[in-house]
Order: C-alpha cells, then structure tokens, then sequence
C-alpha cells in the first residue's frame, strides 16, 4: 500500500513510520525538515509545509491513504482536511487525542477537575478536529491514545475502545507509541472504524 505519513519525525510519527516499513508499506514521510526522517527502504522523506495546502494536496496526490501525526494547534485542521479531499485521497487516519474521551457519562477527560491547564488546548483543538472529521466527506478514523501516551515497547496486547478511557485494572490509563502505531497500521490494513473514532490502551 502507498502511505502518505505527515509528521513522520515526531514521537507518534517516528514509531508510525517504522511500522509501515515493517509490514512492507511504501511510505511517503512528510515533515518541516526531512533530514530528520532514517534512510528506510521503502521509504521516500520530504520536506513540507502542512500548512501550505496546495502543496500537500500535490504531494499525497496517487497515495492510497493518508495518516497525520501533527499537534493539533500546530496546524490549519480544516485546511489539512480540505487539503487531502483535493488530492482524490479519501482514506485519512488521525492520530487523535485522549482529551475528548469520556471518563463517566457527559463527562470528558479534558473537563475533569484534574486535568492539566497546560494540556487544554492541545485538546480542545483536537477534539475540534474530530467534529471536522465527522462533516467530511473523507473515509476518516480518529485514533485516540490512552491517557499516558509515551515510549515503550511494542507487545501486540492492548484493547480497543470507543468514546470512552480505557483504564487497566489498576486504574492507569496508557498506550505506548509502539503499540499505538501496531493498532493504527491494524486499522489501515483492515478497516474496521471508517468514520468514526476509536481508543487503545491497557
């Protein structure tokens, strides 16, 4: 499968890309600064704007799915989106964010009374994105990470969820980016979310 992966040097990304590699992917890594992206076979690395939308379109143009693994107040979400339904590209999987999970009925993870000010933002614009999501017309899925999504290893056992945190049996609610890239690539292999959003974690 040909792969567009914007963001492809971050964490998510970073871990993303070397997964597509492993199951044999051809893989076009976009990010600002394409040195930074391991000379991989199969894959081909490219400087890019996200922001500059005519570019991107051009870019991913012929791809069979795109997948973005971008900080959502780093970017222009709708024009990211108006971006890849230009390109013909209708196959998009997000790496979304924890913030707008529920942690009981009504209640989201961003609104509890514990959850960090500094983060807010982060998840307000991603949960935003996901509205944005929901009135395209793109093959979208939203991937949410659990509440700590960090560096691990990748083990091949996790669960999947819906809208709701996943915790595990001592209350923790964690996902490692290694993992998290396995369920993604999971989905684009064999879609089981098209239009809708789905969590993983421990």
């Amino acid at each position: 499968m040909k792969v567009a992966l914007i963001g492809a040097s971050g964490n998510a990304g970073s871990r993303i890309l070397k997964e597509l590699v492993g199951r044999s992917h051809a893989v076009l890594a976009l990010a600002r600064h394409a040195s930074k992206i391991p000379e991989l076979k199969g894959v081909t690395a490219h400087s890019i704007d996200a922001q500059d939308g005519a570019a991107l379109a051009a870019a991913i143009k012929g791809h069979d799915a795109v997948v973005s693994a971008i900080k959502f107040t780093a970017a222009d979400t709708q024009e990211l989106i108006d971006s890849i339904g230009r390109s013909g590209v209708s196959r998009y999987l997000v790496v979304g964010g924890a913030g707008s999970l529920e942690v009981a009925p009504g209640l989201l993870e961003m609104d509890s009374p514990k959850f960090p000010a500094h983060v807010k933002p982060e998840a307000a614009a991603g949960a935003r994105f996901l509205q944005q999501l929901r009135a395209s017309a793109l093959d979208w899925s939203y991937i949410s990470p659990s509440r700590f999504f960090q560096p691990g290893v990748r083990t091949g056992v996790f669960r999947l969820g819906t809208d709701r945190l996943l915790t595990g049996a001592d209350g923790t609610s964690a996902i490692s980016f290694e993992d998290f890239a396995m369920a993604l690539v999971d989905e684009l292999e064999h879609p089981r979310h098209v239009r809708r959003r789905f969590t993983v974690g421990y």
